[in-house]
């Protein structure tokens, strides 16, 4: 398991390391100009421009930069909060969004898990439908309309949760964005699960084990959810990403000070910030990774053979 695991760490370390060299370079050979050129002159960019080293040859200017990230030092903005930290304005934001993503992965999980459970142990029955029509709706309805709704009824007809987003009040804020978030990983969570669930139940060896006595809770535990979870864990993945980054839709609507509206402001702002969209591409990267080679590591707790046949590819 140590050697599976280091391998992939190393793996995942050098698949950041490469795709933060294309980023990189795609930020450098962008076209456009990254300072607001309405409030600078030619010669104020230019100079700025050399003070900033961005003539400097580019594997030069990536060896700096990377100098600069492993200190934790991401520069500083162009043309958004300019002169301002881009460590110290993403730190807010990333505060804010990963504790209403995670709020909204805690809600969707447990909820969803708990509804797919449900539907496959009622399969054909009343619970069965509605869980279905559920999962259906959360899917089809985007996130921000459910947020809408939710901002009208409990904000705007009945008051009991802020119309926008209050720092000063963070989990009373966060009550309606996270719900909403939720939705959709629910939704998705559920249907998964269910389907899972009932294929596992119609396997050989889960016949086998009630043929041998087998019943209820203890079935459903040691046989049927376990193997089940291995796809379940793969498509909740990448929602993990969109709910710890924020839905972009979803904070500017509710005035929420995240990483998706940061980029939204990177991006239309003045000037494109290409220092800001450079180190929230590189975040929205290592997440990415990140969550990816825990679902790997995963894999091999829920499933050995996994592991094993990981440690056979490598032998040969």
């Amino acid at each position: 398991m140590i050697k599976y695991t280091l391998r992939r760490i190393g793996m995942a370390l050098l698949t950041l390391l490469i795709i933060t060299f294309l980023l990189f370079v795609l930020v450098r050979i962008m076209p456009g100009n990254p300072f607001p050129s309405e409030r600078m002159s030619a010669e104020q960019i230019e100079r700025t421009r050399q003070e900033m080293g961005l003539n400097d040859p580019i594997l030069t200017q990536f060896t700096r930069y990377m100098a600069g990230v492993f200190r934790g030092d991401f520069g500083k903005g162009t043309s958004l909060y300019y002169g301002a930290p881009i460590s110290t304005v993403m730190s807010t934001a990333i505060s804010n969004s990963f504790r209403i993503g995670g709020l909204a992965i805690l809600l969707g999980t447990a909820v969803g898990l708990l509804l797919g459970i449900t539907a496959a142990l009622h399969r054909g029955k009343f619970l069965d439908g509605f869980c279905t029509v559920f999962s259906i709706l959360g899917v089809c309805v985007p996130s921000y309309v459910f947020l809408i709704f939710l901002q009208y009824t409990f904000s705007f007809r009945i008051p009991v949760f802020p119309y926008f987003f209050d720092d000063s009040r963070f989990l009373h804020s966060s009550v309606i964005p996270a719900v909403s978030l939720s939705l959709f990983t629910m939704s998705t969570i559920s249907r998964f699960t269910r389907n899972e669930m009932v294929e596992v139940f119609d396997s050989d060896y889960v016949r086998l084990a009630e043929a041998k006595g087998l019943y209820g809770g203890q079935l459903v535990r040691r046989h049927v959810l376990r193997n089940a979870l291995i796809p379940i864990v793969t498509v909740l993945a990448p929602l993990v990403v969109d709910l710890l980054t924020g839905a972009l839709v979803v904070e500017k609507i509710y005035g929420i000070n995240g990483i998706g509206k940061l980029m939204v402001d990177a991006i239309a702002g003045e000037g494109i910030d290409y220092n800001y969209v450079l180190a929230l591409g590189i975040l929205y990267s290592a997440l990415y990774i990140g969550i990816m080679l825990v679902v790997d590591l995963l894999y091999g707790v829920l499933d050995p053979r996994i592991r094993v046949a990981g440690r056979r590819r490598g032998e040969h």
